[in-house]
Parts: structure tokens; C-alpha cells; sequence
């Protein structure tokens, strides 16, 4: 019954989106892990995420988890040439003309993750309930519809067209994502049947099956899956990307041996989901190493 009655409280905590960051980030951790947040002292993985919410604030992770203006900073640091093909940029869908796109392509929303309408064939696209769409999207902010995961929280809300991509093996793209810790890949995960059935494992530099996986195990890779080619240059350009940041993901397409950039990450599942063994929290926690709040600093906001 104590534990019901908890519960209860905390899922109250979580509709309380406007809450001080300390309070809510310990409400919202316990509710999805079970257990109790020290932002004191953070050890596991999903603390230092945690953590990485309240302190660590940098002004250019806005521009970074913009689905948009980060193009310039892959541009910058490895090249146009691992970017997706950009159509336009909107501000409101009612500036999208249709008839300029091609019979494939993807809208997305900038200032979120996750919302993408993928459009494989535009004549039987019903436009009306797209605009309608993409209009609720604008009016979300991804800081209080998830668990104030800040960078997002003065992101532009935008739409963009990029070019639809597909992989021929697969009916969903494969997604590489690579932990990177102080600038140094750690370990990838891998994505695949996102649109049917999502399933993924934990990867090694080597592309060997690693022994923890993210929480619901039923997600697991069972089978074995092919080495993508381009695996040592993915590794190369997370890298180039990740440099000087503490934590974050950078995430990948291969297609027909082509590297396609998808976005970076700095708060991976929300800090929701644990691994299994559960001793691996800690050791991928030990990955991790924060940076420190100095001469009375209440966040940090330097991005060497």
C-alpha cells in the first residue's frame, strides 16, 4: 500500500511540469527507476543524466539538439557532406507547398524528437490533417512534454523537409548511436524495425554484441546483424562532434555505405529506461565524468 500511495505521489509530481528542476528531476527519476536521485553524488549512468539536466547548460546545446540549426555544426566539424538533403525550413504549415516537395520526403519537427511524418507517397497524403499535425507539433515544448530535458527549452519550433531515405535491406532505417564520453566513443547502440517492431543491442568498437541492454528486455537484438562497413568512420566523425562535451550521443545512418547524420543526443531515454545486469548502470555511469560546478556556480554555462 506504501508503495501504491508513493507512486501516486510521484505520477502527481510529474504533471507538475513547472516544478524547480532539483524537485522535479528527483520525482521524475524515482517514478521510472525505483530509485532515489542523488544529485550530490551521482553514480549511476542515469543519475549523471539526471544531473545533466539541472546543472549542465551550455547556450549552444540549444542550437545542438535543434534539428535544424545544428547542420552548421556538423557542417563546421566534419563536413555538408554527411548531412541529409534539406529541402525547406518552416515556420508554420501553411507556408509547406506541397507541389514543390518531391513524391518522397519527411517533415520534422525541430524542437523535439520524435515527431517525423514520413511521406513515401505524397498523392495519397491528406493535407489538411497534415498541417493539422504539424501545428500541434509547433505548439509543444519538449522541455515540460518530457522530463525538462533543457536544451530543448528555448529551441525554435520549426518544421523541416528533408529527403526521404531508405534502406533496402530493411523497411526501417538502421539507427548507429554512439555513447560518447568526453569526446571518446564508449560503446554504440543499435536500432533496427523502428516503424514495425523497435529492437536493439549494445555494441562493442568492434561490432561485438556487448552483455546489458536497455530496459524492457523484450526490445533485445536476439540474432546476429551485419557489420556496417563504415563502422571505424562513424566512430571517427561521432568524435569530431562529441569533442569537448562530457556526455552526449551522435547518432547515424548507413546507407549503400553513405554516412546520413541524424542528431545528438545529451539525454538518452529520458533518463527513464536502467540496463540490465543492473551492475552496468554504475559501470557505464563510470563513463561519465561530470564536470564541476565552480566558485558558487548554481549551473554550469562554459562549453569549452
Amino acid at each position: 500500500m506504501i508503495k501504491k500511495i508513493r507512486k501516486f505521489y510521484l505520477r502527481t509530481l510529474r504533471k507538475m511540469r513547472f516544478l524547480p528542476p532539483k524537485l522535479y528531476a528527483k520525482s521524475h527519476y524515482e517514478y521510472f527507476t525505483g530509485k532515489k536521485l542523488n544529485l550530490e553524488n551521482p553514480i549511476e549512468f542515469n543519475e549523471k543524466i539526471a544531473w545533466y539536466k539541472v546543472f549542465y547548460r551550455p547556450t549552444i546545446l540549444t542550437q545542438l539538439v535543434d534539428k535544424y540549426a545544428v547542420r552548421d555544426y556538423v557542417e563546421e566539424k566534419i563536413g555538408k557532406q554527411y548531412l541529409n538533403e534539406l529541402y525547406a525550413v518552416y515556420d508554420s504549415p501553411e507556408e509547406i507547398k506541397y507541389n514543390e516537395l518531391p513524391q518522397q520526403f519527411v517533415l520534422k519537427a525541430t524542437h523535439a524528437s520524435g515527431y517525423n511524418l514520413i511521406v513515401k507517397d505524397k498523392n495519397k497524403l491528406d493535407k489538411a490533417l497534415s498541417n493539422k499535425l504539424l501545428k500541434k507539433w509547433l505548439n509543444i515544448n519538449q522541455y515540460y512534454r518530457t522530463g525538462q530535458e533543457w536544451a530543448y527549452k528555448d529551441v525554435k519550433p520549426r518544421i523541416i523537409a528533408e529527403k526521404f531515405i531508405k534502406d533496402e535491406k530493411r523497411e526501417s532505417l538502421t539507427d548507429y548511436k554512439f555513447y560518447c564520453f568526453d569526446g571518446i566513443v564508449k560503446f554504440m547502440e543499435v536500432h533496427i524495425d523502428r516503424e514495425e517492431n523497435l529492437k536493439l543491442a549494445s555494441y562493442d568498437l568492434e561490432f561485438n554484441k556487448l552483455p546489458f541492454n536497455k530496459m524492457p528486455l523484450k526490445n533485445r537484438i536476439e540474432g546476429p546483424i551485419e557489420k556496417p562497413a563504415t563502422l571505424n568512420k562513424m566512430i571517427e566523425l561521432s568524435e569530431k562532434l562529441a569533442k569537448n562535451i562530457p556526455f552526449v550521443r551522435v547518432d547515424f545512418y548507413s546507407i549503400h555505405d553513405k554516412i546520413i547524420f541524424g542528431e545528438l543526443t545529451f539525454y538518452p531515454s529520458d533518463a527513464r529506461r536502467d540496463y540490465d545486469p543492473e551492475e552496468y548502470n554504475k559501470i557505464i555511469g563510470d563513463y561519465f565524468k561530470l564536470p564541476q560546478l565552480k566558485n558558487g556556480q548554481k549551473v554550469i554555462t562554459e562549453f569549452n
